[in-house]
């Protein structure tokens, strides 16, 4: 049976953030996984996951100023300086909540800079994190997402993260699979995943359109997830989506997976 984190940032959404924790052990999470821990202490994180038999799965490097619309600073090349400084942060976090792997937001296409400066900023600063990464045991994730969503995203497809991989060149560099995201911009769900099931460090997902729960939209996820079973994957798979109710009332699509 597929192995499925609660991302706390989207799903119970109706409780304070802390509350996330419990909400998601009783719903039968063994895993979450949310998009910045950095608002909180790092102690009290740890607690809650120890007090609710919870892994965390995943978390971001910082993205820069979120609340005024960024997301993320990595191909930005004035900021390369918070970029380093934001990696040793997320380190710090990730080790205090025994976080495995970081994802990595691109971010969006600064205003007077090219498309070649913007690759050369974003190459360079993964190198960089790689390999501070690995030096700490995490791994680093990037993540495609599509330019609907997030119009100027500067990563929005597959191949296109393959070839910075390939460009990098660390092994400690992975990719985050977004099958919402992916079927946006490309489709060939199953035919992609399996392709680059190597270089797929974790899978989140989401159904279009609307990007609620499984089996509200056009993804075949019964076939998905027998597929992913089929071609042994054994990462994680984020629940990343907005309940289209209440978390607790959409999770009837978990029920009938094999077990």
């Amino acid at each position: 049976m597929p192995k499925f984190s609660a991302n706390l940032t989207m799903l119970f959404t109706e409780q304070p953030f802390m509350d996330r924790f419990a909400a998601a052990r009783t719903a039968g999470f063994k895993a979450v996984e949310y998009l910045f821990p950095y608002a909180f202490d790092k102690a009290e994180l740890a607690k809650a996951l120890r007090d609710n038999g919870l892994q965390q799965v995943l978390h971001n490097l910082p993205a820069g100023d979120w609340d005024a619309g960024e997301r993320g600073i990595a191909c930005h090349p004035d900021r390369v300086q918070e970029f380093r400084d934001g990696v040793g942060r997320a380190i710090e976090y990730a080790q205090a909540l025994g976080c495995p792997q970081l994802n990595c937001l691109a971010g969006k296409l600064p205003a007077g800079v090219n498309l070649e400066q913007a690759h050369a900023t974003l190459v360079t600063n993964l190198s960089f994190a790689a390999e501070q990464l690995k030096t700490a045991g995490i791994k680093l994730l990037i993540e495609p997402i599509n330019h609907f969503d997030i119009p100027g995203f500067f990563l929005t497809r597959t191949d296109q993260a393959v070839a910075i991989l390939d460009e990098v060149g660390s092994d400690n560099l992975y990719i985050q699979y977004d099958i919402y995201h992916a079927q946006r911009m490309e489709g060939e769900l199953a035919a992609t995943i399996q392709k680059h099931l190597p270089r797929i460090a974790h899978i989140q997902l989401a159904d279009n359109p609307g990007r609620n729960e499984p089996g509200t939209g056009e993804i075949n996820y019964p076939y998905l997830f027998q597929h992913l079973e089929a071609i042994s994957y054994r990462g994680w798979i984020g629940c990343e989506y907005k309940p289209k109710t209440s978390t607790v009332e959409g999770l009837g699509w978990m029920k009938g997976l094999s077990t």
